[in-house]
């Protein structure tokens, strides 16, 4: 298994020591092989789709004008 150095603000690292029962590696593999996996379902579809980045990106751009029309924060 190969280890993995991680940085972590200082009041999370406290939170951290006042519960040292509790497997902080473990919790942290965890979390990675959640996003991992969801990472991985986000690949499959992605290679069966068509959309370029720039597509992507623009979809993205409308979604966001949409919401923000809708809240009266378009400009």
């Amino acid at each position: 298994m190969t280890n993995v150095t991680l940085a972590v603000p200082e009041d999370l690292h406290e939170i951290m020591q006042k519960h040292k029962e509790i497997r902080w590696s473990e919790v942290a593999r965890q979390a990675m092989w959640e996003k991992a996996r969801k990472m991985e379902i986000m690949d499959k579809l992605l290679a069966k789709s068509g959309l370029t980045e720039e597509d992507a990106l623009e979809i993205g751009r409308k979604i966001k004008q949409g919401i923000a029309k809708r809240h009266g924060l378009a400009k």
